[in-house]
């Protein structure tokens, strides 16, 4: 009896010896973006920027008073919640693959460890970017709003070029975010250890500063979130500058690349 080999489909044929064409890395960047809006945590907090920068606006309006109501106030009271919410962000798209066991799947269609960790990262630059785009505008409409119902005048008081900086600020801290994820690859403990970079040794070396002048001296080398500071007071000068890659380096850089050695070279399971 004779047998009919199966015909492969004309969309799977390849040409003998030609390796098959590769995922588009545009393709994987929009599948992270689609896996952060997928589950309902996810969603949620996504929805919690925009949310949480009307609530700010909406307590500027409400309880600053008729000569604090400039653009400066409500992107000040709008920048805090960015700053806890955006590296949270950034964790969980990293996180998840280990924390919800998607990773064995994931890195089975994508082989490339390197191509999802930098999709990841694109995807959160872009849900970054782009919520700092809305809790501006958000803060815009409430200084509108606020200063039409005081009777005062609309006062705009901070410069495209200082909106660029407060961004790149809040950038920074979801990379501060995405490098422990990366590093550890447990959301626990990456979120933990973001609070404790951002608040406990904040506060700890803001002591040592006022009691010990060598280390005030060479503060912003060695403290990451202190060098950043300059980029809400507007525009950092060249040493300013020169800070924020120095300790960028150390707190930023240096443990992103042990934690993608880590990555490529781990067993998933």
């Amino acid at each position: 009896m004779s047998t009919i080999a199966p015909t492969a489909h004309p969309a799977q044929a390849t040409v003998p010896g030609k390796p098959m064409p590769g995922i588009p890395f545009s393709r994987v960047v929009g599948v992270e973006l689609r896996k952060m809006f997928d589950t309902r945590s996810g969603m949620w907090l996504m929805y919690s920027i925009g949310i949480l920068a009307l609530l700010a606006t909406v307590s500027v309006i409400l309880f600053a008073p008729d000569s604090s109501l400039d653009y400066e106030s409500f992107a000040s009271a709008i920048g805090f919640p960015m700053v806890v919410i955006l590296p949270i962000v950034a964790i969980l798209s990293v996180t998840g693959e280990w924390s919800q066991r998607t990773g064995l799947s994931t890195f089975t269609f994508i082989p490339h460890r390197g191509k999802v960790i930098g999709a990841k990262a694109v995807a959160a630059l872009l849900v970054g970017v782009v919520s700092m785009i809305v809790a501006m505008a958000v803060g815009a409409v409430g200084n509108v709003v606020g200063s039409t119902i005081a009777g005062v005048d609309t006062t705009w008081n901070v410069s495209v070029m200082e909106l660029v900086l407060i961004t790149l600020a809040n950038v920074l801290g979801m990379a501060v975010g995405f490098m422990l994820a990366v590093l550890f690859r447990n959301t626990p403990t990456a979120i933990v250890l973001y609070f404790v970079y951002n608040f406990v040794l904040t506060t700890a070396a803001s002591i040592l500063a006022v009691s010990q002048q060598w280390f005030e001296d060479i503060r912003g080398w060695v403290d990451f979130n202190y060098a950043q500071s300059a980029l809400f007071e507007g525009g950092p000068t060249s040493e300013q500058w020169a800070q924020i890659g120095v300790s960028g380096l150390f707190w930023l850089v240096i443990p992103l690349t042990i934690g993608l050695f880590t990555v490529l070279r781990s067993e998933v399971k």
